[in-house]
């Protein structure tokens, strides 16, 4: 057994020693239990929601983690997507968990979040993922290669989610973007939706969940390479009601009001918007298809998956660590375990993917998915009686990271 096989093994073992006496490590690190403890270990948050926190063994250190456990069996809670009411927009999980009345959350998506690639291109803080809030699709996911973040795991995608259905039962799916544009001419396809980047050669549409943020963005990169040069090749075509109401060779920025759609063409998709002309009757017609289940939902983000069906998927990273950010599902979809690793200097080394996934089995998930990690990495819980959250672990950047988007936890009286 290698060194690196040894530390997990003990950090494994110890896990499932606390399993077996009820608790994770909380009382050992702070001593006796609270009075507001409850039965299993932690301390309760709201009904249904408890926090906690310990220590992992690691292969590169002590990782030090803090978990939310969420009884959705409880019908006082019910999780939602946390964002800043915009997809192309960032704000702190404290801050957009306190404005939408959620007791907890974490951090959620990978996103754009540079773009030295790309002289004079801002980067537009959108999240990689499809997005749905409160049942409503926000948008779809970029091209593959257009990700940031770590690699993906073999055989997973951009369209792969974590979401909570109308059921309220948690599973892991993909959503794929179904969409189109008719014009009296004919149907062309849907290659888009409020994404900040598009396939080659595709129509994207932007509406006002969007924001106000650049659109250039979307033209730049390829399907295999983020860093490829934006198109030269662009169009955009803004329609209002119905009909097309201007045009622009170059994609826009600014807010985009209700009722209007702006599609932003490259290569082969702008073309085709250059035949359209100012008065044209345009439609535009665009949903997400779940792979795995009819059952709609509620809401959903991206990230990736790194245990399904109880076993770790193959080929995940076994030698970087890093601070982690991971959901887990157990008990059938009815539990979820959010954990936050912390990224305290002493606790900064984290965790491999592949640790992840073991932790994440050990703690009673069936299922787990990888969230954005590093100085995204948040997680925020009322103390009791407060009224607003306060963050549980140390940002890794010394400070809250502005994200995209987050898991909300929320109680109803």
């Amino acid at each position: 057994m290698t060194h690196r096989q040894r530390r997990f093994a003990a950090c494994r073992t110890a896990l499932t020693l606390l399993a077996a006496f009820g608790t994770l490590a909380g009382a050992a690190l702070f001593g006796a239990a609270p009075a507001d403890a409850v039965p299993g270990g932690g301390t309760e948050i709201a009904p249904g929601v408890a926090y906690e926190q310990f220590d992992i063994p690691a292969a590169d250190g002590v990782a030090h983690a803090h978990v939310l456990s969420v009884d959705l069996r409880d019908s006082h809670v019910r999780l939602d997507l946390l964002h800043p009411g915009a997809v192309a927009a960032r704000a702190p999980v404290s801050g957009i968990a306190d404005a939408a009345g959620a007791v907890a959350g974490v951090n959620g998506d990978f996103f754009n979040i540079t773009e030295t690639q790309h002289p004079g291109v801002e980067a537009t803080g959108a999240s990689v993922g499809p997005a749905i809030a409160k049942g409503r699709v926000l948008k779809a996911a970029v091209p593959n290669g257009q990700r940031f973040g770590p690699a993906l795991p073999p055989g997973t995608s951009t369209e792969d989610v974590i979401g909570v259905g109308v059921d309220r039962r948690a599973r892991l799916d993909d959503l794929a973007l179904d969409g189109s544009i008719r014009t009296p001419e004919g149907r062309l396809p849907l290659g888009g939706l409020n994404q900040y980047a598009l396939p080659l050669g595709s129509i994207g549409a932007f509406t006002a969940r969007w924001g106000s943020a650049s659109r250039v963005r979307a033209t730049c990169g390829t399907d295999t390479d983020r860093a490829a040069p934006c198109s030269t090749d662009t169009y955009e075509v803004t329609v209002r009601r119905g009909r097309v109401v201007s045009s622009a060779d170059t994609p826009g920025s600014g807010p985009i009001p209700p009722g209007t759609t702006v599609l932003v063409g490259r290569e082969a998709g702008a073309w085709q918007l250059r035949k359209f002309f100012t008065g044209e009757r345009v439609s535009v017609r665009h949903r997400l298809v779940a792979a795995a289940s009819r059952i709609p939902y509620r809401f959903a983000l991206g990230g990736y998956p790194v245990l399904t069906g109880g076993q770790p998927l193959p080929g995940l990273d076994d030698t970087t660590s890093a601070v982690r950010t991971a959901v887990g599902i157990a008990d059938g979809g009815r539990r979820l375990l959010l954990l936050a690793l912390d990224g305290a200097p002493e606790y900064r080394t984290g965790l491999t993917i592949a640790e992840v996934a073991d932790v994440m089995r050990e703690l009673g998930s069936a299922d787990a998915f990888s969230l954005d990690g590093g100085g995204s990495t948040t997680l925020v819980a009322r103390e009791p009686g407060a009224s607003a959250v306060s963050v549980r672990n140390h940002p890794s950047d010394g400070e809250e990271r502005p994200v995209p988007n987050g898991i909300g936890i929320f109680s109803a009286p």
